[in-house]
């Protein structure tokens, strides 16, 4: 027609590009779905490390240095990005944060705004699908697939990070990352390892190998901390306690008592549980580097801890046959009790009928001890008028009611004076 263009329409502005992360994986795109940085930094990498390691031998001052350093930078991460700055478990002085965000720039795990962010997500929306990296996704998405696949960062759940953005030294180390992983994470510990001339040893060793073991440390947090162990605070959610989880992470993995309560500096709260980051935090509080250490009262911690083994006792005593329920029962009037005893062997204890004919030659006691209350109201000899039977007796008894007297217990002490009114 004339007068028409080819001009397309325009775009609507309202509609949103979709993020890879929210498309099915497919044989055409999964190369898409991958984080190539974050494979190359945890992956690649440190298995070039472990090849170039067939090549490079380790000398003892460097394997030394290596763990020592590891230990240094796993700090970084534990005692800073995790109770510091994502928990606000204590204050630490202005020298204390530089060193500790420095410390966790060498373990190449992101900045401390980045990980304290993610990390207040997870607790705040722990096993949900606002979890950045929930266990209930798979133990291998929780420990580090989360990191090798893209993610819409839209899903992540909202927490307020304005005392990060307020805090001069992680918006310093945040700004300056890459060079601060450049220089702690390789440069560091190469040149402490030249001192004894065994720069590519310092590379290798207490550099991409070091870094690799921090990370699958830190990793363990989200994953193994999430599938091994007890529940003793609460079963509700994930989150456990294991001892050989704390072995490789520094302390973290008394897990469960840590999500109950996360803003406790502790993680171990028995003097003989592995936690080397409570003992740092605690010794750098005596020296004024650290103050206002938060714990939680005991009494706090032991409700819960009472609690769960409550829910504990709940759930296994509902397994237990423990007899009809009583407002199952028939009622039985007095008069038919007798009438009925008289050709089976009834008793009531407690204003419930219960039928022993079964129990009579059973009974420690003796059979001629059961027939005495037979027909009549054995409260008080069951109850310690001739015997204080024990929990099992009162136990195995409930087993046998069969009907409740109307007007309940003691019915034959108080219906003769009725009688004789």
């Amino acid at each position: 027609m004339p007068g028409e263009t080819n001009i397309p329409p325009p775009r609507d502005r309202h509609v949103s590009k979709v993020h890879i992360a929210d498309t099915p994986i497919t044989l055409r795109n999964w190369h898409k779905h991958v984080n190539w940085l974050n494979v190359t930094m945890i992956v690649l990498i440190p298995l070039y490390g472990c090849i170039q390691a067939f090549w490079t031998p380790l000398r003892l001052k460097t394997a030394i240095w290596a763990v020592a350093y590891y230990f240094f930078t796993a700090l970084g991460v534990t005692a800073g990005y995790h109770r510091l700055w994502a928990h606000r478990s204590y204050t630490a002085t202005l020298p204390l944060r530089i060193i500790l965000a420095l410390a966790a720039g060498g373990s190449v795990q992101g900045s401390a705004r980045w990980w304290a962010r993610l990390h207040r997500s997870h607790h705040r929306y722990t096993d949900t699908e606002r979890d950045p990296y929930s266990v209930h996704k798979g133990i291998f998405y929780a420990h580090f697939g989360w990191m090798i696949l893209k993610q819409n960062p839209k899903r992540f759940g909202r927490t307020d990070i304005s005392d990060l953005n307020a805090d001069p030294v992680v918006v310093w180390q945040h700004r300056h990352f890459l060079k601060i992983v450049i220089l702690m994470g390789l440069v560091v510990p190469m040149v402490v390892a030249g001192l004894w001339d065994d720069w590519w040893g310092g590379f290798v060793y207490a550099g991409i190998l070091r870094i690799f073991f921090v990370q699958q440390a830190t990793f363990c947090v989200n994953s193994l901390a999430h599938w091994l162990g007890e529940q003793p605070f609460d079963d509700r959610n994930s989150p456990r306690d294991h001892v050989v989880t704390a072995l490789a992470t520094m302390g973290e993995g008394y897990h469960n008592f840590h999500h109950e309560f996360p803003s406790d500096y502790r993680n171990a709260i028995r003097w003989y549980q592995y936690d080397p980051t409570k003992w740092a935090i605690w010794c750098w509080g005596q020296v004024g580097l650290a103050r206002d250490l938060k714990m939680f009262r005991e009494n706090e911690i032991e409700k819960g801890r009472l609690q769960q083994l409550q829910k504990k006792v709940d759930r296994k005593r509902a397994e237990l046959d423990w007899g009809t329920p009583l407002s199952e029962l028939p009622v039985m009037e007095w008069e038919e009790f007798v009438e009925r005893a008289k050709s089976r062997a009834l008793v009531v204890v407690a204003g419930v009928v219960h039928d022993v004919e079964d129990f009579l030659k059973e009974h420690p006691g003796g059979k001629a001890m059961i027939q005495a209350g037979v027909g009549k109201d054995a409260t008080a000899m069951f109850n310690g008028g001739v015997y204080y039977h024990s929990n099992a007796a009162h136990n195995l008894l409930s087993m046998m009611r069969v009907a409740v007297i109307r007007g309940g217990c003691e019915v034959e002490a108080w219906k003769r004076p009725q009688k004789e009114v």
